[in-house]
């Protein structure tokens, strides 16, 4: 006890420095923690919200999509795009335009986001192809020793939630130790999907991996057909002589791939596609045409039951992930197709949660945060419909370890009365920075017996740091490092370093189409020697490669570099690496389900309406 009254004390002294010197942009928090409300969208394309880039906002928001320092306030017509309740968050607080994510895809971004550290150090990357996790039903995910905000926040008296997306694992050894489940890791309560939205879901035309299983076990079948019609031909014209066990066998094994092969796309459904209540399947498989509505039942639940005590509640949309699950209220209603459709519904969500703040008196105690897990997709296509989000200026997207597009995204925090509304920072933060940030908030202590990646934001946000605590930020496409950024000190310069990208294909296109998601290795990446040099300060969109001709300061950047990548190396520590083979691998005992395996269904959420 007197060990949390020191730290309250020592917190409250911090804050009423730090707002001491800001009297006018900052108020006085009145020696309370405050509420913590983190959102995040899914697969979102910093270009998509408003002064980000979208193209519906007036002319003079346009500079701040470009990376150049402005001191012009985030200003909007709320009436003209899009996201109104997102960049409404921008006009009431602080956005930041370098936000990055420690990696391009799912999995290890969050893993990164909840554990302040870079994905490699806990093991949420792999070295064989594995991007995330496959299945629900796979031993991988997050390990119990990796710590969280939010177990450091429970331990301080935080009521936690996570509502939505999980996608970090779920068990080990049986379908219910639930090793790896978000109770697991400091929520007190979790309702979501413990996997992740996906195509497969629907049985949509764009697959995550329901397509390639069809192809692999239509091959078989036919292999199998084959076989069973040469030995049965053999048998008949007495070609081949023994017993017709054989036969047998192979008209059996050719049957099961052909069902398998029509069924499969079913028992995805059932396998991943499901709804969980703390421990207790609810929905499986899930109505997708309700979760819109359960989700925002439980977020107002959930603030309702802890509003008299401080809590995090870490909201993880399922938008705007394929297949771009709509309700009916919003299907047609963007000029911007489905895509369009699926965003203003997410929007509409985050007004309507902020409503809900508003509505309990909790809006000027709670630090409000939006942001994104990596970029769009841009291989999310079919013909000329794009089903992936907008990256803006950045070059490339989701799945791309080092290119702009995949890794920055939007970073907004709210907090009236402490944050002054409007102000516009452009200095390289990482989504990693959220770790200390909230946990320093909460009054509690940054863990000291491990590295943590991630920087305390709050002096950038009050204003009394100019500069970013990040001097290199790293980026990773599985275990392999493929980009750096330094922050030069002096002369305010940005450097980004590539040493690996993936070839696009077709040649001269902008991602890997017809692919999926552009590769980390292998021969679909080009490695640089020397590496590839960009001024980001000057050349955000990263079109222009500098060379030792046209950059003085050529050589000094890459040694200076170098040899920033061998210091953060000799702090890394071997992990079993939890996404490769052995990890992400469906195993049928680890498999939830709500019923008798394999006939998993239930509902027990009935109608919300």
């Amino acid at each position: 006890m007197l060990h949390l009254e020191h730290s309250w004390s020592w917190l409250a002294v911090m804050v009423g420095v730090l707002l001491g010197a800001r009297p006018s942009a900052c108020g006085d928090l009145s020696g309370s923690r405050p509420n913590i409300l983190l959102l995040m969208a899914d697969d979102f394309g910093i270009g998509d919200i408003g002064c980000y880039g979208n193209n519906s906002i007036r002319q003079g928001c346009e500079n701040h999509s470009s990376g150049l320092p402005t001191k012009t306030p985030v200003t909007m017509d709320l009436a003209l795009h899009t996201t109104p309740n997102i960049d409404r968050l921008a006009e009431d607080g602080v956005m930041l335009t370098q936000h990055i994510a420690a990696a391009s895809v799912c999995t290890p971004s969050r893993a990164a986001f909840l554990t302040g550290r870079y994905p490699l150090r806990s093991g949420m990357v792999s070295s064989n192809g594995y991007r995330v996790l496959q299945w629900t039903g796979v031993s991988g995910g997050l390990s119990t020793n990796e710590i969280t905000f939010a177990k450091i926040l429970k331990d301080r008296g935080y009521a936690t939630g996570l509502i939505g997306k999980w996608h970090l694992g779920l068990n080990c050894e049986s379908s219910s130790d639930h090793c790896h489940h978000p109770l697991n890791h400091g929520f007190d309560h979790f309702y979501g999907m413990p996997f992740s939205m996906m195509g497969d879901c629907i049985h949509w035309e764009l697959s995550e991996k329901r397509a390639g299983m069809e192809h692999k076990l239509n091959v078989c079948f036919q292999i199998m057909a084959f076989a069973a019609l040469t030995l049965t031909a053999g048998k008949l014209t007495h070609l081949t002589s023994g017993s017709w066990t054989p036969v047998v066998w192979s008209t059996v094994a050719a049957t099961l791939l052909f069902v398998t092969s029509y069924s499969i796309g079913v028992l995805i459904v059932h396998a991943d596609c499901f709804l969980m209540r703390n421990r207790t399947i609810t929905e499986q498989p899930m109505h997708f045409q309700r979760t819109t509505s359960l989700l925002l039942k439980e977020v107002s639940s959930f603030v309702q039951r802890n509003k008299h005590r401080p809590f995090l509640l870490f909201v993880s949309f399922l938008h705007v992930h394929t297949p771009l699950i709509t309700t009916e209220k919003f299907r047609g209603k963007s000029a911007h197709g489905l895509y369009g459709d699926n965003t203003e519904e997410m929007d509409w969500m985050v007004g309507q949660i902020l409503d809900t703040l508003d509505m309990e008196g909790l809006t000027n105690s709670t630090l409000v945060y939006f942001t994104s897990d990596h970029g769009g997709s841009l291989e999310a296509q079919l013909g000329k419909e794009q089903y992936g989000g907008w990256n803006g200026i950045y070059k490339g997207g989701k799945g791309m370890g080092g290119w702009e597009g995949g890794i920055r995204v939007p970073g907004i925090f709210r907090w009236p009365g402490v944050l002054q509304a409007g102000r516009v920072i452009h200095e390289p933060t990482s989504l990693m920075d959220v770790f200390p940030t909230v946990v320093q908030l909460g009054g509690g202590e940054v863990p000291q017996d491990r590295v943590i990646d991630g920087r305390d934001l709050l002096p950038l946000l009050l204003g009394t740091a100019q500069h970013s605590a990040h001097e290199f930020l790293l980026h990773y496409c599985e275990n392999l490092l493929h980009a750096a950024r330094w922050r030069q000190r002096d002369g305010g310069r940005l450097w980004k370093v590539h040493y690996t990208t993936p070839l696009f294909h077709p040649e001269g296109a902008g991602a890997c189409y017809g692919r999926g998601v552009c590769p980390c290795s292998g021969d679909q990446v080009a490695h640089h020697d020397p590496p590839l040099l960009f001024d980001l300060s000057r050349d955000p969109s990263e079109a222009h490669a500098l060379t030792p001709d046209t950059e003085p300061s050529f050589y000094h950047v890459m040694d200076t570099v170098a040899r920033a990548v061998e210091e953060h190396c000799r702090t890394l520590i071997p992990v079993p690496l939890q996404l490769d083979t052995l990890g992400n691998i469906w195993r049928p005992w680890l498999q939830p389900c709500c019923g008798q395996f394999p006939l998993c269904w239930c509902d027990r959420e009935g109608d919300p309406r």
